[in-house]
């Protein structure tokens, strides 16, 4: 299994998963022609696709759903609040289909068991995706670790984890000081140093590759998170941990291997 960051910030979100079997989509957040180039960059046609997955229902993540969907004749998996919210956005979808946060579900030779994360959105998931070898977690776009996220994530060989701002970058930043608290708050974004713990609580375990995403452009720089985790994270050589970019796709990754 191999996945891809394609994108990953307030501009937009997608994450390509493959398997043998599989090739799927977690969120599409960018235009039909964006993201079929960055697709392409990888060596992947829009009809290698099996289906698109969703995880709630804010435009970064879900505006290029509609137009990928009915380009591609894509089944799109969300829960049913999700659905409901994201319809003006995404419009008619050529083949919905529901799951029930916490019940895993397949798409072709791929397991997902999806879980609540705390965000202010009406039903917000993360995913682990598994090929009953391995698996990768997925976890954005939420202002806190649960200890039901903890639990969901802790056999993860990969993890794609958000770390979004540095609190007082932040805080002394350009935001308003009503956005500012939302995205500090429970039901926003997680912080680098909280990501970061989070992260050494799984080092000694089953995650070898660490990608962290969804960084904001205006509270965080690459070159300031790359410090802390050479400092929170320095000590595990066996974590292979890499920065997911707004602007251009990451490379294929194996979920295991370290070779690519």
């Amino acid at each position: 299994m191999r996945f891809s960051v394609l994108g990953s910030g307030s501009r937009g979100n997608c994450t390509l998963v493959q398997s043998r079997d599989s090739c799927l989509l977690i969120d599409n957040g960018f235009s039909g022609k964006e993201l079929v180039e960055r697709l392409a960059r990888l060596g992947v046609a829009p009809d290698m696709l099996s289906a698109l997955v969703v995880t709630h229902e804010h435009s970064d993540h879900v505006k290029g759903v509609g137009v990928l969907a009915r380009r591609c004749n894509l089944t799109v998996y969300a829960n049913e609040a999700t659905h409901r919210a994201m319809a003006a956005t995404v419009g008619a979808l050529p083949s919905p289909r529901e799951f029930a946060v916490g019940e895993p579900f397949f798409v072709e030779g791929l397991c997902l068991h999806p879980f609540s994360v705390s965000h202010d959105a009406v039903d917000p998931v993360g995913f682990t995706v598994s090929d009953s070898e391995h698996t990768l977690g997925y976890c954005t776009d939420t202002g806190k670790i649960t200890r039901l996220i903890e639990h969901r994530l802790q056999a993860c060989q990969a993890l794609i984890l958000e770390a979004n701002h540095d609190v007082q970058m932040l805080k002394s930043g350009p935001y308003p000081f009503p956005l500012k608290q939302r995205v500090l708050s429970g039901g926003g974004h997680l912080a680098n140093s909280d990501s970061l713990a989070f992260a050494r609580r799984l080092a000694g375990g089953c995650l070898k590759r660490l990608v962290l995403a969804h960084l904001s452009a205006a509270n965080n720089h690459p070159d300031l998170l790359t410090v802390e985790v050479r400092r929170v994270l320095g000590q595990y050589e066996d974590l292979h941990v890499s920065i997911a970019a707004q602007e251009q796709a990451g490379p294929l990754l194996d979920i295991v291997s370290l070779d690519q």
